[in-house]
């Protein structure tokens, strides 16, 4: 673990200052999501991969520099295949991604475990995506119906998830 403050908040904490805005700009992510990574806490700005089923653009992702950012999957909270295992993640701990967060499943569980990085998914599901190339790339995206855009700022820890536009 690096020695900067990047993963010294408290999400309970970012709430309590935030409770009363109106303005929409501070956001919590449902409390659907379960800990899969080596990394229970981490936090970043966001990059976004919209898909279904088919997880070519978490890959291309994955494989390019991840600069401590936060990869947020939107994968249309299908439970049918997983858009992220063992080898995607192994690749984001290695390319310096902060985190994945996955409106999806995942798989490999134990590989997930043993890499330095974040992920939260819906579920674990054995079953690989198709590799068709569709998709799209740091595009405004819906998870479990709170938008999540490229740039803001995610933190995730283990009482919950949030995002707000600037750290």
């Amino acid at each position: 673990m690096s020695t900067d403050h990047a993963n010294d908040f408290a999400t309970c904490d970012l709430c309590d200052a935030h409770k009363n805005d109106t303005d929409g700009a501070f956001r919590v992510l449902p409390p659907v999501f379960r800990d899969f990574g080596g990394r229970p806490k981490f936090s970043g700005p966001v990059s976004t991969v919209k898909c279904f089923e088919d997880n070519s653009l978490v890959k291309a992702a994955v494989d390019s520099p991840g600069q401590g950012r936060v990869l947020v999957v939107d994968g249309g909270g299908s439970l049918r295949r997983a858009l992220v295992g063992g080898n995607l993640a192994a690749a984001a701990a290695r390319n310096g991604w902060a985190g994945l967060v996955v409106d999806g499943c995942v798989r490999d569980v134990a590989e997930l475990a043993a890499c330095d990085v974040g992920i939260r998914a819906l579920a674990l599901m054995p079953l690989p995506t198709e590799k068709r190339n569709e998709g799209q790339r740091d595009v405004p995206v819906q998870v479990q119906g709170v938008w999540v855009r490229p740039g803001e700022w995610l933190y995730a820890d283990a009482d919950g998830i949030v995002v707000m536009p600037a750290p």
